[in-house]
């Protein structure tokens, strides 16, 4: 049996695959950590729970040995608008705390790690249709960045210590039960909330805005296939993963069909640029064919499920 760490538990990812790994691993053996102290109501029910910021390595270690972990998801992140507005920070969450955690495995035996990466590694000399695993990364953001070296960073401890580390670039997740905190593909979250409260919605990114996607649901199951795949089926340390991929007016229209009154207006922001700068659609076949990675969700089933979900919560 596992005996797993959660860092950033209280962000969006971290507090929603917890329920799911203590389902499947046991409550007692999934321990949650984050700087601050989850109070939102996907983490109240949080214990173990260890308040520990990522920078704090001797922190880090501490916990590790207290409760003899040995395997880590570290989602703590600072994600792509909210890294161009405190780049710094950005870097040094997602770098300096991604070498803790790694240097904290290698030192204590983790047997694995499985760091998201992000489509925010690519740019804009990347192909932007059906994006390949093997491609130019070039990314024109501190988060893109930090999401490339921290690539290198996974791969250069797998080849020089065999610490074995896991990684999927996620595309925009869209869920139900967590605010977005600060990512370029929020809009896919906030036009929910925009549609069921006021029936309307000012979008950040143009129309024809075209990116990749991913249900919650199909990213928890992603992230915990990905951790239990056979060593020996896997051919990279980094996976292209995706699910589907639409405009910003096909998620729209795709609202209108439950809630008909539905209005959404376009008022690009900075974050147009950002998006620009990304892929319209991901070549994930590696992911299908080492560890048999399959979405279930479409825009037609994830449009009907937010909105069933959001209008009970709201």
């Amino acid at each position: 049996m596992r005996r797993i760490l959660v860092i950033g538990s209280a962000g969006q990812l971290g507090s929603e695959i917890v329920p799911e790994l203590r389902t499947r691993y046991g409550k007692e053996n999934v321990v949650t950590s984050d700087i601050k102290i989850p109070t939102h109501e996907n983490a109240i029910n949080s214990t173990p729970f260890v308040q520990l910021d990522i920078l704090n390595k001797e922190a880090l270690s501490k916990c590790i040995s207290d409760f003899n972990i040995d395997t880590i998801f570290n989602m703590a992140s600072i994600l792509s608008a909210s890294g161009e507005k405190s780049p710094l920070k950005a870097w040094d969450v997602n770098l300096n705390g991604l070498i803790n955690v790694l240097e904290v495995s290698k030192e204590n035996n983790i047997d694995s790690i499985i760091w998201p990466s992000s489509i925010a590694a690519f740019g804009p000399t990347t192909p932007q249709t059906n994006t390949p695993n093997e491609t130019i990364l070039s990314p024109t953001t501190m988060y893109g960045i930090t999401k490339v070296t921290g690539e290198l960073l996974a791969k250069y401890y797998y080849k020089n210590y065999s610490l074995d580390t896991r990684s999927m670039r996620l595309p925009g997740i869209i869920s139900s039960k967590t605010y977005p905190e600060g990512g370029t593909t929020d809009y896919a979250v906030e036009i929910f909330y925009g549609a069921i409260r006021e029936k309307e919605y000012t979008s950040f990114l143009d129309e024809n805005t075209i990116l990749p996607m991913m249900y919650v649901d199909d990213c928890i199951k992603c992230m915990i296939d990905l951790l239990e795949a056979d060593p020996k089926k896997l051919r990279r340390r980094v996976y292209n993963v995706t699910s589907m991929s639409f405009s910003v007016g096909e998620l729209a229209a795709e609202i209108k069909k439950h809630i008909p009154d539905f209005k959404i207006k376009f008022k690009p922001d900075f974050r147009q640029e950002i998006a620009n700068s990304w892929p319209k659609t991901i070549d994930d076949s590696f992911a299908r064919e080492d560890w048999g990675w399959n979405p279930h969700y479409d825009l037609e089933m994830m449009t009907k499920d937010m909105i069933e979900k959001l209008s009970k919560r709201l």
